[in-house]
């Protein structure tokens, strides 16, 4: 927390300065509203780009400050923009206030959810069901498997954050706090392959079901994704089991705390009916709040006579949160307004990208594009970021219970098999379903600010 608090002056100080910079020049600041304005480019590359990049780096090689490097790349970033380089809403302070305005919602979701399922996966870890959880398993290298498959499918109907965090808490117990690197790349993997089919399973396939694509195209993207799960949760689990076998017996003595599960329960149950109810029924009321993470949090203080929660988890899960919200908001700062003509190469291309930059604006840029096959997008997007730690906000949150998982040199080298899963499943779809492109959406005018959260990367 003193870390966090000296960051928040500094950042205080610093915005009191961008503020008086920008009022002075807020003349030459300002453009007509009208078509994009083209950012400065350093031989065709827009400085937005490469001061994002130089974070994402920076990240990359300083993973014991991975905090700072984020609130220091952010803050340089909104200084350019501000000076430079307009927003997508406008140029100087006006842009960067009506920016804000459309990501709040986004920011807040995922920050409600962050937090809360932090406290979740705590309540779920002092219910002693996952001690059980080796009566269920097989105790050889399939238990691994199995557990793999299982947040593949928690994660077909509930957000990949919750089910990768659920999935480290039953790693942690039942590999006693020993999990290899790779296996928490496949965590991270199973976890947001098992939302990439679904269209309540991940924020970017939420985004084509409202832009007007039909479920069962998105739902063609479980051709890839089962795929990736057996290429990538074998080698992970062979790995898993070398290096800290699963526990054969549970402890003797342990009783199962029904009132946590419960509590755990129902938070799933609320936060999965939000996320349907606001979609389905209340879709032009969805940029207005952030329901979902509202629900969650709404959820848990109504437990809290039942089980107190560990809000001593909070200061940690809250410096996490700061550093995913910077990359997100930073993200959304780029200028993606420019992609290559739709293909089946280059949607292949968009999950080596998701890697490294937010797949909300590249999904919402295809949207206006047209011309994609929609399963090859979600499976691209949605799997993509798995990658590398920090591509996904699963991988970001797993790391906060894993902190050795922070380091993208070290999870690409453990990870491996989450790459070759990702290329050798996409080049399988293409042979079996192959590339049949659809017409532009029904609505091509979306927002991110304006879904749910569960997937949001920087």
């Amino acid at each position: 927390m003193p870390v966090v608090y000296s960051l928040y002056v500094r950042a205080s100080r610093f915005a009191a300065v961008v503020l008086a910079i920008v009022s002075l020049g807020s003349t030459t600041a300002s453009a007509a509203v009208g078509a994009p304005v083209e950012p400065p480019a350093i031989a065709g590359i827009p400085i937005d780009f490469i001061l994002f990049a130089v974070t994402l780096i920076g990240v990359a090689l300083f993973h014991h400050h991975t905090l700072k490097v984020a609130v220091i790349g952010l803050a340089v970033i909104t200084l350019f923009k501000l000076l430079f380089s307009p927003f997508a809403e406008g140029a100087g302070m006006t842009g960067f206030l009506d920016h804000v305005s459309h990501e709040w919602v986004l920011l807040t979701n995922l920050l409600g959810l962050l937090l809360g399922f932090a406290l979740l996966s705590k309540h779920f870890e002092a219910s002693k069901v996952p001690a059980w959880l080796p009566k269920l398993l097989p105790n050889d290298w399939k238990g691994g498997f199995v557990l793999l498959v299982m947040i593949f499918v928690l994660s077909s109907f509930l957000d990949n954050i919750a089910a990768a965090l659920i999935g480290g808490t039953i790693a942690g117990v039942v590999f006693r706090r020993k999990v290899h690197l790779g296996y928490l790349a496949a965590i991270v993997a199973a976890s947001n392959a098992g939302g990439s089919g679904s269209v309540v399973g991940d924020t970017t396939t939420t985004m084509m079901w409202i832009a007007g694509v039909s479920p069962l195209s998105v739902f063609e993207a479980y051709v890839a994704a089962g795929l990736a799960m057996v290429i990538f949760g074998i080698p992970a689990s062979l790995q898993q089991h070398r290096y800290s076998p699963i526990t054969r017996e549970p402890p003797t003595g342990v009783h199962i705390h029904w009132a946590r599960v419960f509590i755990v329960a129902a938070i799933l149950v609320i936060a999965i009916v939000a996320n349907v109810v606001v979609n389905v029924r209340f879709t032009e009321l969805a940029d207005s709040f952030p329901f979902i993470g509202a629900a969650v949090w709404v959820a848990l203080l109504l437990c809290v006579p039942l089980r107190r929660p560990h809000w001593e988890e909070l200061p940690g899960a809250f410096k996490g949160s700061i550093f995913l919200l910077s990359l997100v908001l930073a993200a959304s700062m780029m200028p993606v307004h420019k992609l290559p003509d739709a293909s089946w190469k280059v949607a292949m291309g968009l999950g080596f990208v998701s890697a490294v930059f937010d797949n909300i604006p590249l999904t919402a840029l295809a949207l206006k594009q047209g011309g994609y096959d929609w399963g090859f997008v979600a499976f691209a997007v949605g799997f993509g970021g798995s990658m590398i730690w920090f591509g996904s906000s699963a991988g970001v949150a797993l790391s906060n219970q894993y902190p050795e998982a922070k380091s993208a040199v070290a999870w690409a080298r453990c990870g491996w098999h989450v790459t070759v899963a990702y290329i050798i499943a996409y080049f399988v779809m293409v042979a079996v379903v192959g590339w049949h492109p659809d017409p532009s959406p029904r609505s091509s005018n979306v927002r991110p600010a304006s879904l749910p959260m569960h997937d949001v990367r920087a």
